[in-house]
């Protein structure tokens, strides 16, 4: 398996993809490849050549999957974008990749969205891309740039294509293009496969949204490698999760901390299903949340850590009979791990530093950024994740915080993720986010953004009182602010300065302390 074309068992009766629906969409592999094979002759017919950029603008369906994959085998550039994303946000991707079509769902172009004026601007086609029952509609409405470049040859993939290319979420700056080669991805397909034992016998549901490494890797293409089958609903939803879970006996599922933590507050299914395992990434599981799961569930949950420039995972804790630590991501899965410090060089185990990690699946680097691939690359070959962390001597690793997320009071660095996971305890608290604010005399101070369980009160004062015997007098936050809900990203990740901005624009006597 080195690409995504041989990455498919195209001779396979046995189901591929079910989506849930009235009647229901049941694929087998067989069916899907022909299917891809189809829409690849409608991107050559269009004028999609090697290295053409497709911004996939779709929600969670067929439509992506077929899309996605047929882009990848026709040696083209697969750009996978929230739907959601204003005017401005998708010109800014549909710009930054000099996209060659942008795929829009069906009515898009008639309502005239907002990636359809996005992508009139940079003169990108534009097509309608729907399931019609019977095969993957291409409806180009206007050719732009490719205006009488149609008729190009089918391709056949190879490893050292770039397949796909994502954003960073841009915590520190201007979000920065991941290319993603063949090479890359089926790499880490391989890793996760490795990692949960995944077989032709596993099925998953997914949650997570397709156009976010999480899902489209470990949700998705991974269990296909492996000849299991995927449950693709078009989105989250806690009321059919375990409907479709029982209804299409699905086993596992990934999903970020905020989705397990809906579903422990959902009513439980009835019969309990029978969960292999459950994973947990994207943003850090709390103790407190990985033991309700696992009591609630009755299986195991295996956190891990992954980023985008590593084509998702890198680290994850193992399937029992292996040890699995709360509070840790695992260890390497395929990778190899290290400790850095400021200049490069290891530290020894149980040493802080900055997390960073070598392997096959990790970017080749930045798209026209040499300045970040100058900071985010060691003269080793490590890939300098920003995350600070440190590995015990079974190399377990622990993240303790974000490198440009640490609060410095006054020369002690506090980690952000300790006072959440302290914070999370108290039995009036449903989450809890912490975060850096300006301090005229320390230079930063602790904030904490607090949404408060339903029908519970807590003050700020009393809050601090419950802390002073679980965190030292310098982490206690200056400021508690109460929220009803806690900003997040489209796939449910807390970013926390994101948070913090939010809190400190509507400061009020309500919501201050």
């Amino acid at each position: 398996m080195t690409t995504l074309f041989d990455s498919l068992n195209a001779q396979s009766n046995a189901i591929a993809v079910i989506v849930p629906g009235n009647p229901a969409l049941s694929v087998s592999y067989e069916q899907l490849c022909a299917e891809i094979i189809s829409f690849q002759r409608k991107l050559a017919a269009l004028g999609i050549a090697p290295s053409s950029a497709v911004s996939i603008a779709l929600p969670n369906s067929y439509a992506f999957i077929v899309a996605f994959l047929a882009a990848s085998w026709q040696r083209a550039i697969a750009a996978p974008l929230n739907p959601a994303y204003t005017q401005s946000e998708f010109e800014f991707y549909i710009d930054d990749l000099s996209s060659a079509v942008a795929l829009v769902p069906q009515g898009a172009y008639g309502e005239d969205a907002a990636a359809v004026r996005a992508a009139r601007k940079y003169k990108a086609a534009i097509a309608e891309c729907y399931w019609n029952g019977s095969e993957v509609v291409l409806d180009v409405k206007e050719p732009g740039k490719l205006q009488g470049k149609g008729g190009v040859q089918l391709e056949k993939a190879r490893r050292e294509d770039v397949a796909l290319v994502l954003h960073t979420s841009g915590t520190t700056g201007r979000p920065k293009a991941v290319p993603l080669t063949h090479r890359n991805l089926t790499r880490t397909m391989k890793n996760i496969q490795n990692t949960y034992q995944l077989s032709p016998a596993d099925r998953t549901l997914l949650v997570m949204p397709l156009f976010h490494v999480h899902g489209l890797l470990a949700a998705f293409l991974a269990p296909l490698a492996s000849g299991g089958s995927v449950v693709v609903p078009s989105k989250f939803s806690a009321s059919e999760f375990w409907h479709d879970f029982n209804t299409y006996k699905a086993n596992w599922y990934t999903a970020v901390p905020t989705i397990h933590q809906i579903l422990l507050k959902s009513p439980l299914p009835s019969p309990k299903p029978n969960i292999r395992f459950i994973r947990s990434c994207s943003s850090p599981l709390s103790p407190k949340v990985f033991h309700e799961l696992e009591k609630t569930f009755d299986a195991p949950v295996l956190e891990a850590y992954a980023m985008t420039e590593a084509a998702h995972q890198m680290t994850s804790n193992p399937l029992p009979p292996g040890k699995r630590i709360p509070g840790s991501v695992g260890i390497g899965q395929g990778v190899e791990v290290a400790i850095l410090d400021e200049s490069g060089n290891e530290l020894a185990r149980e040493k802080e530093g900055e997390i960073s990690i070598r392997g096959e699946n990790v970017t080749p680097g930045y798209i026209n950024n040499d300045a970040a691939n100058k900071s985010s690359f060691t003269s080793q070959g490590y890939f300098r994740t920003g995350d600070q962390g440190k590995m015990d001597k079974d190399g377990y690793v622990f993240i303790t915080g974000r490198i440009k997320e640490l609060i410095n009071k006054g020369g002690e660095k506090i980690s952000p993720i300790e006072l959440d996971n302290v914070i999370a305890q108290h039995p009036a608290v449903a989450e809890a986010v912490s975060f850096a604010i300006d301090d005229e005399m320390y230079g930063q101070d602790v904030g904490v953004s607090v949404v408060l369980k339903d029908g519970h009160q807590l003050g700020g004062d009393e809050l601090k009182i419950w802390m002073k015997d679980r965190v030292a007098k310098f982490k206690l936050p200056k400021k508690v602010f109460f929220t009803d809900i806690m900003p997040k990203t489209a796939t449910g990740k807390v970013q926390r300065r994101m948070v913090a901005q939010a809190m400190l624009k509507t400061e009020s006597p309500k919501s201050k302390l």
